[in-house]
C-alpha cells in the first residue's frame, strides 16, 4: 500500500475571524493542515510548537503585529527558513520593502489575490522548500 503523503502544516496568524475561517476552509480543501492563531503573541508560541511548514502572517494584529512576529520568527536558528508570506490589506511600498528587509518570501495584498491564487503561491513556496 502506498504511503500516505503527509499534509503540510500552515500557520495562518489572521485576527478576523471572517477571514481566518475562509482561508483556513479554502486551504484545508486543498489539502493542507491549518493551525490558526488570532494574534501576535499567540503566532509565536504556535510557531514555537507546530513547527509549521509555512506561515501565512497578516501585519495589523493585536498584541504584536505581524513585522514583530516576522522578526522573532527569523531569529529561531532552526525554523529560521521557513516560509513566510505576508496577506495583508496593506499595500504601501514602505510595507512591502519593510517585510521583504525583515525575510518575508512574499507579500501578497487581500482583495488582491483569490482563495486559488493563494493556495497556488503556499504550494510554490512549499515545493521550493
Amino acid at each position: 500500500m502506498p504511503k500516505k503523503k503527509k499534509k503540510a502544516k500552515i500557520l495562518l496568524a489572521e485576527d478576523d475571524k471572517f477571514i481566518s475561517l475562509a482561508y483556513k476552509d479554502g486551504l484545508e480543501r486543498s489539502g493542507f493542515h491549518v493551525i490558526v492563531a488570532n494574534d501576535g503573541v499567540e503566532a509565536i508560541k504556535k510557531f514555537k510548537s507546530e513547527k509549521p511548514d509555512l506561515v501565512l502572517l497578516d501585519i495589523i494584529m493585536p498584541q504584536k503585529n505581524g513585522f514583530e512576529v516576522l522578526e522573532e520568527i527569523k531569529k529561531s536558528k532552526k525554523q529560521k527558513n521557513i516560509p513566510i508570506i505576508i496577506l495583508s490589506n496593506l499595500g504601501q511600498d514602505t510595507d512591502i520593502k519593510k517585510s521583504r528587509e525583515l525575510g518575508a518570501s512574499d507579500y501578497l495584498i487581500k482583495s488582491n489575490f483569490s482563495m486559488s491564487e493563494v493556495v497556488n503561491k503556499v504550494k510554490k513556496y512549499l515545493d521550493k522548500h
